[in-house]
């Protein structure tokens, strides 16, 4: 990886903008020249570290913070390509340098640029968080704690996703900030460690409530049942109990209820949903990248086959489509989604498309996903546009609820009765028929995780937790490069680390397998 050094240039921001995501510079200073002559500039400055995860640069989306294609290596992309694509239930066709490997699950190597691309974007906002945080220390600026508190949660977030994707990398903290050697190599328990004590930490600096898009103490007791939840899978012991509390906090605290349409959440006005815990905005305005949601509703639409004016979009990129892995929980042929009570199963195009998908590489062979669209909710005739306004729901409540589900399952505590009325008030919601309690079981809420959550980040993980992922015993079209899915190594429940961060500092060592 780039050494672990970091020059923040940002500009003077409006002080009314505190809320805007998306705030542009105008006068290039560094960090600390701008903060000492208004720390009420601090806002804007958070406002970049939040644009981080989303967007590809400030200057708009032909723009890039870091040395890699603004439209191709964007935070969220990066999520999707790793936990969506290279799991069961999303497929995408056009195989560019490396992204036929993630769509089949096969032949991966630390060259894919897709694996660069997130290791780099992990390592570019955390060094901005430690810039921040150590620039913060020597200012007066208002609501301090809180905003510490936040950027503690982002570079936790941002560590997450190291720990979950590449299992182990460098601890870069405000402590070593500037450090010209490089930093040693810090093993997965350890970088689990210390997120669980920085959101441990933050849980009692950020404020029960916070503007749309910043995070409050909700936003950090998700991530703790969600790193919990996983605790097993990235130390070796089982932490069920501990993701039970911290998701039964947030289902009972938080103030979020579930949306009463599942389609307010994915609709181009979901800053209305009462649902969405914390999301990662977009904006068709102001915060326009092809790494946002665009590449999410963009890349399932086709004008070939469908009208791209019924979801709110101008274009259609032709790339990603649904396979049976995902549809196939609903119905065993495009006549069952047509007839099936729940509403999920109707978030597929069917005509044109069939059922099977035979070859990947053919926009036709399977099921595009309309989960996303850019079309408002509230107001479905207002104007097209070639970029999203959808936000993405990085963390929602219906999430909260299966993880409260699926920690009881595995012997974590908490009441069976509220388990059970979890799930049936995710499946209700969705017009789906409500379970009985001998059905809830942990193969039936991975399926229904995949029912209700696919296409927002989580499934890879979501397989690897329940042991599907790697080997034979599940297999889903095209695992392993082949039609009908076969046995992938147990190694590639972690991604390589890419080779130029290895060249970059002698310390790390590869991922086995590799």
């Amino acid at each position: 990886m780039k050494k672990i050094l970091f020059l923040f240039f940002v500009a003077t921001l409006a002080v009314s903008c505190v809320d805007d995501l998306d705030t542009k510079p105008e006068i290039d200073l560094t960090l600390e020249e701008l903060l000492k002559q208004d720390p009420n500039a601090v806002n804007g400055i958070l406002s970049r570290l939040y644009g981080s995860f989303a967007l590809s640069g400030a200057d708009g989306p032909g723009s890039s913070d870091i040395d890699d294609d603004p439209g191709e290596s964007p935070f969220l992309r990066g999520i999707v390509n790793l936990q969506d694509f290279t799991a069961d239930g999303l497929k995408n066709r056009w195989g560019d340098d490396g992204l036929d490997q993630l769509t089949t699950t096969s032949n991966w190597d630390e060259n894919n640029k897709f694996f660069r691309y997130m290791y780099n974007r992990i390592y570019y906002t955390i060094p901005q968080a430690n810039n921040l945080i150590n620039v913060m220390g020597g200012i007066e600026v208002a609501n301090k704690s809180q905003i510490e508190g936040e950027v503690r949660f982002l570079r936790a977030l941002a560590y997450y996703y190291l720990i979950d994707c590449f299992g182990k990398g460098v601890l870069a903290t405000e402590e070593n900030f500037g450090q010209s050697t490089p930093l040693p190599e810090v093993s997965r328990i350890d970088l689990f460690n210390y997120v669980e004590s920085e959101l441990l930490a933050v849980e009692g600096l950020l404020s029960d409530t916070n503007s749309y898009g910043r995070a409050d103490k909700a936003a950090a007791q998700f991530l703790l049942a969600r790193l919990y939840l996983n605790a097993e899978v990235y130390t070796g012991t089982a932490q069920f109990d501990k993701a039970l509390s911290y998701a039964e906090k947030v289902v009972t605290a938080s103030g979020h209820s579930l949306a009463s349409d599942y389609l307010q959440n994915f609709s181009g006005d979901n800053h209305t949903s009462p649902e969405i815990i914390f999301p990662l905005i977009a904006d068709a305005d102001v915060s326009q990248s092809y790494g946002n949601t665009t590449y999410i509703v963009n890349g399932s639409l086709s004008g070939d086959t469908m009208t791209l004016s019924d979801y709110g979009a101008t274009d259609g990129w032709g790339g990603h489509r649904a396979s049976k892995g995902w549809y196939g929980l609903f119905a065993s042929d495009a006549a069952g989604l047509a007839a099936s009570s729940d509403t999920r199963a109707h978030l597929f195009w069917t005509a044109g498309h069939s059922y099977e998908m035979d070859d990947y590489k053919e926009w036709t062979n399977g099921l595009p996903s309309i989960k996303f669209r850019n079309k408002a909710f509230n107001n479905p005739s207002g104007t097209n546009t070639s970029f999203s306004s959808t936000d993405f729901p990085l963390f929602r409540l219906a999430d909260a609820y299966l993880m409260y589900a699926e920690a009881h399952v595995h012997g974590g505590g908490g009441s069976a009765a509220s388990a059970l009325q979890y799930v049936n008030d995710v499946r209700t919601r969705a017009g789906a028929a409500s379970i009985t309690a001998s059905e809830l079981t942990a193969d039936f809420i991975l399926d229904e995780r995949a029912r209700e959550l696919n296409f927002e980040g989580v499934r890879r993980s979501d397989l690897i937790r329940n042991g599907k992922f790697t080997g034979g015993s599940y297999t889903w079209p095209w695992k392993g490069n082949n039609i009908s899915g076969a046995s992938i190594p147990e190694d590639y429940n972690l991604f390589p680390i890419p080779q130029r961060s290895l060249e970059a500092n002698p310390n790390l060592t590869q991922n086995p397998g590799y």
